[in-house]
């Protein structure tokens, strides 16, 4: 009814208040001044909206003026409560940021920013979140493609298996994004605002073909995945989270991981041991430096004892056993 009446243009525009005012200014900076991509933005201005709710700026604006590291602290320990140490650790980061912009603009005090502790996260102290091959390919096998949703969520998770995309990638994919005369398939990727070339192959082409032509709504959008039930519309990327959940618990499978990104992870894994160089795979995730690949192909205990270099011979004496140990 609101989505109508605001079609109608019946309904009055709201003003803007003192946080939405504010936010929308914090908002033009982190785009004109720091060039960040509209996902980043929304989840700053979502951080920073809470902070300022928990310091009712609404109700009383020079709040700001008066605060103090002690304030801050307590937001973050609250959001400590709900929040990972990952999670956290950006959540203080987009803080400082908002922050730094508030200073700028004399609206707190200087250097506050600097006087936050973060959590401390360490590189490569999880396991990658990969599956095995074979698994992902048994997963793949085990969806039900004799109904609508099953040809639809098969086509999606082939996707995300067969290019390593992701959740947020395959919902924004749109019917003129798949150019079958040539081949290809054209991957818009919402994270970093780019457009990611890739070959369209035999089998993701005949999945798309059974999705559209058997189980896809006849309605008036151009994405290519709908939701099957109402309300109509296309999906989001918590649709697929759901759907990963409820395929893998009906599979039997050991899937330990909650989400569909694990597809994205193992896909990356899947081409390094296959001998595919790094670069290369950091072009097909769609990443801008090698840092941020790295963090897909973190490499679990069975595949160091691959590097392991064998005992000298004359090590495997008694005596060269017990220099070994000294």
């Amino acid at each position: 009814m609101e989505r109508y009446l605001d079609a109608e243009q019946v309904l009055a525009v709201p003003c803007p208040n003192r946080k939405q005012s504010l936010l929308t200014e914090y908002g033009t900076y982190l785009e004109t001044v720091r060039g960040l991509v509209p996902p980043t933005i929304a989840q700053h201005l979502r951080t920073s909206g809470q902070m300022l709710d928990h310091l009712h700026y609404e109700k009383d604006p020079a709040r700001l003026a008066d605060l103090t590291r002690s304030d801050i602290e307590i937001f973050v320990r609250a959001s400590g409560e709900r929040l990972g140490r990952r999670s956290l650790q950006n959540a203080v980061a987009q803080l400082r940021s908002f922050l730094r912009f508030l200073s700028g603009r004399g609206q707190v005090a200087p250097s506050l920013e600097g006087q936050i502790d973060t959590p401390r996260v360490y590189r490569g102290e999880r396991l990658p979140r990969s599956l095995p091959w074979g698994i992902v390919q048994e997963f793949l096998r085990s969806v039900d493609r004799t109904k609508g949703q099953g040809l639809r969520d098969y086509a999606i998770f082939l996707l995300m298996a067969s290019y390593g995309l992701r959740a947020s990638e395959v919902v924004a994919l749109k019917l003129d994004d798949i150019e079958w005369r040539a081949g290809r398939i054209v991957v818009p990727q919402p994270k970093t605002a780019q457009r990611l070339v890739l070959p369209l192959t035999d089998a993701v082409g005949q999945a798309l073909v059974d999705y559209l032509r058997g189980a896809r709504p006849r309605l008036p959008y151009r994405e290519v995945f709908l939701r099957g039930r109402a309300p109509a519309g296309h999906l989001r990327p918590t649709a697929v989270t759901e759907a990963f959940q409820a395929w893998a618990r009906r599979s039997g499978l050991a899937i330990p991981f909650q989400g569909p990104h694990c597809l994205r992870h193992s896909y990356a894994v899947h081409l390094l041991r296959q001998g595919v160089p790094l670069k290369t795979i950091g072009d097909l995730l769609g990443h801008r430096c090698a840092e941020s690949t790295c963090v897909y192909i973190r490499l679990a205990v069975e595949d160091l004892r691959d590097v392991a270099l064998c005992l000298p011979p004359e090590a495997t004496t008694s005596a060269g056993v017990q220099r070994v140990r000294s």
